[in-house]
């Protein structure tokens, strides 16, 4: 099955080359403090906004740090932030999923209801919210990302229980006696996770924005811990003499999210048995 997934992966070459940069981007934030060439908050009065050059190739920032260094170790923060934030997601909504789609009737409407209230909420904005009253942290923004984010795959996962649950082998397991929670967790589970697999890629590109997001409007990750959001901070101030401040850590921005998506569309594609079958 994995040799077959693969296969149609690597025929998206758009899709490959997007996991290519998400597994580098991965190698710099783990071997940061290796390949950052300064520390990301050493300060040199002597060199502020200093253009891109061979020492600085990104430049330095307004209290003279280097941006290149301090765009690795930001790294940290946002692929922190996407897989944490879309994990604490997954975990809420694949519970909330499976019971509703496995028991039905009432448990079913009373969780879907819940669900439908939570989307009625505008997300970043019902973050905004939380963040003013509690502290801004990295970790803060996990949570509260993971908090908001689980609607999509409870229903995603919901949808595959209402159709699994009436397969041949889940009757086969109440035949033998097994017991529900072997039935969700040993057999539907396993065969509900692929749609929810490509949630998840889409989940982190997602999740790296709004990361970025509250860090520019100074609510995400403070100073002096870098993250591409609070460099882009750096670049509002000083637009119209420090260009190098807006466009690297825009660009990380929009390369990163764009290979997430590229890879979910990849494994969109690479996991529909229906084109299998017209393979076939």
């Amino acid at each position: 099955m994995i040799h077959i997934i693969w296969n149609r992966f690597r025929k998206n070459p758009l899709s490959v080359a997007g996991a290519v940069i998400i597994l580098v981007l991965a190698l710099l934030a783990l071997f940061a403090p290796v390949i950052a060439p300064y520390s990301p908050t050493s300060i040199n009065v002597y060199n502020v906004l200093s253009p891109p050059d061979t020492v600085h190739p990104f430049g330095t920032d307004e209290l003279g740090r280097d941006v290149l260094s301090r765009m690795i170790w930001g790294s940290r923060a946002s692929l922190k932030v996407g897989f944490i934030a879309v994990g604490i997601a997954i975990a809420i909504g694949t519970v909330i999923g499976s019971a509703a789609g496995f028991y039905g009737g009432m448990i079913d409407s009373l969780l879907m209801r819940f669900v439908d209230i939570m989307l009625a909420f505008p997300v970043f904005f019902l973050i905004l919210a939380v963040i003013a009253i509690v502290e801004p942290s990295i970790s803060t923004i996990m949570i509260i990302i993971g908090l908001t984010g689980w609607m999509d795959v409870s229903r995603l996962v919901r949808a595959e229980f209402l159709t699994l649950k009436e397969r041949d082998f889940v009757s086969a397991a109440r035949a033998i006696g097994a017991s529900n929670p072997r039935i969700i967790f040993r057999h539907i589970i396993p065969n509900a996770l692929s749609p929810v697999f490509v949630a998840a890629t889409f989940g982190i590109a997602g999740a790296i924005l709004t990361e970025s997001g509250l860090s520019f409007l100074g609510l995400g990750v403070q100073p002096p811990d870098p993250s591409w959001g609070n460099i882009l901070t750096s670049g509002k101030d000083n637009i119209t003499v420090a260009w190098w401040l807006s466009l690297f850590p825009g660009l990380a921005i929009l390369i990163t999210v764009l290979s997430y998506n590229l890879v979910g569309e990849g494994l969109r594609d690479a996991l529909d048995p229906r084109l299998w079958q017209n393979e076939k």
